[in-house]
């Protein structure tokens, strides 16, 4: 058996989003896991470097750069300096996204498009920028959402436009890159316990109805998944939307 603590020694790991959440849980354990981490931020600056330094100062690799992830200049440059610093990037990890929910005709065309910008354009820029140097036994990860498959709620319109786009990309890159033992995978999460989504939140009782486990996920659960997926134990996965949801709408 691969002792989860080298599991990813020697391997880079670049993260979206990755210094509150879910995305700092990730980093976390690629970090703990032996992975080299770069992983961008939009805002929180203080909080991000915190996070680097935590790793750093316990023996690890990190790196945090800043990068809206809506700005493919400015995640092609955060994407060069994480290869400048740690070497070539062998998994991606695409966790940045927004999230909104209204009634669809209450949505700007601004707000459809910078969905679109954030949740599926900027994965599919990262991908063409790191994917060509990728190789056998590389990875590509992306967060998803449950809401692909069912929303549960009304609102959820172009969210749920945006997660189910990410799975059928998902799919279609597999085919691409399977040639070139890329995996790429994505992952589906319902309600996880997050400063977005609090498990004591004034919705949080409505969504726990609809999970079999009646219980909102942690980020470290979500962040497991993430590193096994990355690890050569998942090296036969590939093209797969993973449902983390406690059985939601089961």
């Amino acid at each position: 058996m691969i002792s989860n603590e080298h599991r990813l020694a020697g391997k880079v790991a670049f993260v979206t989003g990755g210094s509150r959440g879910i995305g700092e849980s990730i980093v976390k354990r690629l970090a703990s896991e032996g992975a080299a981490v770069a992983f961008t931020y939009a805002s929180s600056s203080l909080k991000a470097e915190q996070l680097a330094s935590e790793i750093n100062e316990n023996g690890g690799k990190a790196l945090a750069l800043h990068a809206d992830s809506q700005d493919v200049t400015a995640m092609n440059k955060a994407i060069a300096q994480a290869v400048a610093a740690f070497g070539r990037i062998q998994i991606l990890v695409n966790n940045a996204g927004v999230f909104d929910a209204k009634p669809y005709d209450q949505f700007t065309i601004e707000e459809f498009d910078r969905m679109v910008a954030v949740n599926i354009k900027a994965v599919f820029a990262a991908v063409q920028a790191v994917a060509p140097a990728m190789g056998e036994g590389d990875r590509i990860i992306t967060i998803g959402s449950v809401n692909g498959d069912a929303t549960g709620f009304p609102g959820m319109s172009l969210y749920a436009m945006s997660k189910a786009a990410v799975a059928g990309l998902t799919r279609g890159l597999a085919r691409d890159l399977g040639p070139h033992g890329v995996t790429v995978n994505n992952i589906q999460p319902g309600p996880v316990d997050t400063d977005m989504n609090p498990a004591d939140g004034p919705d949080a009782g409505s969504m726990r109805s609809l999970m079999a486990l009646g219980r909102h996920g942690t980020t470290m659960e979500i962040a497991g998944l993430v590193a096994y997926l990355a690890s050569s134990e998942a090296a036969y996965i590939t093209g797969a939307s993973i449902d983390i949801n406690g059985g939601f709408m089961i």
